[in-house]
């Protein structure tokens, strides 16, 4: 079992930054692809970025390649995600999510960070 943890959520002008973190317990977090997703109110999840368990490969979605950057301190068992030139259109919940090595499937979520981005 695996335990997370989200936090650094707030509101921002659009054109700002923030940078969310997920701390995590439980088993080896280095055992451990991570994820990030965001749901705004109406819509479905979707998927914003992952990095590999040792934190050399990641992946984006198109509309955040360039201004999001996920990255992690096995050493902390902390994944971050920092989020540049915002826009209204980020705001949502940020949900980070954990999936064993090798395998697709999202196991264990956090309870959500709030991003508010105003124009």
């Amino acid at each position: 079992q695996v335990q997370l943890v989200e936090s650094g959520g707030g509101w921002v002008q659009a054109g700002g930054s923030l940078r969310l973190s997920c701390a995590a317990s439980g088993r080896p977090f280095s055992s451990y692809g991570m994820g990030w997703f965001r749901q705004a109110p109406g819509k479905e999840r979707e998927f914003v970025g992952a990095i590999s368990w040792s934190g050399g490969s990641t992946n984006y979605a198109d509309s955040v390649k360039g201004r999001f950057t996920i990255s992690r301190d096995n050493a902390k068992n902390t994944v971050y995600l920092q989020m540049n030139s915002l826009k209204p259109e980020d705001s949502a919940v940020y949900y980070c999510a954990a999936r064993r090595i090798a395998s697709y499937e999202w196991l264990y979520w956090g309870q959500g960070t709030q991003v508010a981005v105003s124009s």
